[in-house]
């Protein structure tokens, strides 16, 4: 199968999600991560009110009124619940929400992340990323590791506006797997066609390297 960057970053987040989990998919790469996993072994939640999420098949009509946080249309399990905006952020406040995988503009070397404004553009609003952070058990950044334009996202202090001040646990870009562990960034992986080189050369933060990479 040709994946494009986009895909690589989804499906090797998913391979961080253990079966039976809760999952929150945020706006973007994150979405992708429908296409690697088989949708009756998890339960997928968007904030908007429902549980039990799947990824339309190519041949099934779409209901406009399903769609999920992104406004895109989406499918629904067999025994999928619907609820309100408030039972959905008390789900996730009350931490029922075992994995939340998550865009960002940055991430920097406390964890932290921002992702939700960009000064001197129109701002949207911070959505449910903040709530996500503060209440999911788990959350993995997955993000390009650079911008289009260039612009390196692992930074060593955020200058857009912070999320949230809790630290992620991992980032997954299309160059390396990232893991935090005892409050610094461990480089685990190295992604194919990648190098310790690049990946170095694009981070702006300090990371240490796993002894085990491969």
């Amino acid at each position: 199968m040709n994946l494009d960057k986009r895909e690589i970053i989804a499906k090797r987040a998913a391979e961080e999600l253990k079966p039976g989990s809760i999952i929150n998919l945020g706006i973007g790469i994150p979405t992708l991560v429908t296409k690697f996993i088989n949708p009756d072994d998890f339960f997928i939640h968007t904030e908007n009110g429902l549980l039990g999420m799947k990824e339309l098949e190519s041949d099934e009509e779409f209901d406009p009124l399903i769609v999920n946080a992104g406004k895109m249309a989406v499918g629904e399990e067999i025994g999928a619940s619907y609820f309100d905006s408030a039972t959905s952020f008390s789900m996730i406040r009350g931490g029922h929400v075992d994995v939340a995988i998550l865009g960002a503009l940055q991430v920097d070397e406390n964890g932290q992340i921002a992702n939700w404004a960009i000064p001197g553009k129109n701002i949207l609003g911070v959505g449910g990323a903040m709530d996500l952070l503060s209440g999911a058990k788990k959350v993995i950044v997955s993000i390009t590791h650079t911008a289009k334009d260039g612009r390196i996202k692992l930074v060593k202090e955020c200058d857009y506006p912070i999320t949230s001040l809790r630290a992620v646990d991992a980032i997954v870009t299309d160059l390396g797997f990232f893991e935090r562990v005892d409050h610094e960034w461990v480089l685990k992986e190295i992604m194919p066609n990648s190098s310790l080189e690049e990946i170095t050369k694009n981070t702006e933060f300090h990371f240490k390297v796993d002894q085990d990479i491969n």
